[in-house]
């Protein structure tokens, strides 16, 4: 069974997507999200600023489904310079540092509202 989910508070979708679809009633796929504030605006003009709305951003979402960062199996991060890694890694260590998720990095060349990172990630509940 599908069904698709957008917490209250979370930054709405600025496309056809939903921001998180529960399967089964356990596997929870949520859509990159960018830097975006509660009013849509892109957040933060670093990549560490940006990360850092961003891990906000996904642990409220994950807490209005009854989640934590600790369920988060896998992430996919979209850089848009990999020269930016670093920057980046520091801070998603801060977030994922008791239960450290599978991931992948990818280097894009343009993010929406052309951010400068963006994240997407499957939970377990």
């Amino acid at each position: 069974m599908k069904e698709t989910l957008t917490p209250p508070g979370a930054p709405a979708p600025i496309g056809p997507y939903s921001p998180i679809v529960r399967v089964n009633g356990q596997w929870y796929f949520f859509s990159g999200q960018i830097a975006l504030g509660p009013d849509g605006v892109l957040v933060g003009t670093t990549v560490a600023e940006q990360t850092d709305q961003i891990c906000r951003n996904i642990a409220a979402m994950l807490a209005a489904v009854g989640l934590s960062l600790d369920n988060v199996v896998k992430t996919t991060v979209f850089l848009h310079s990999m020269d930016s890694f670093a920057e980046m890694n520091a801070v998603y260590e801060r977030y994922f540092s008791s239960s450290k998720p599978a991931r992948s990095t990818v280097e894009v060349s343009r993010l929406p509202k052309d951010a400068l990172v963006e994240i997407e990630l499957i939970a377990v509940g």
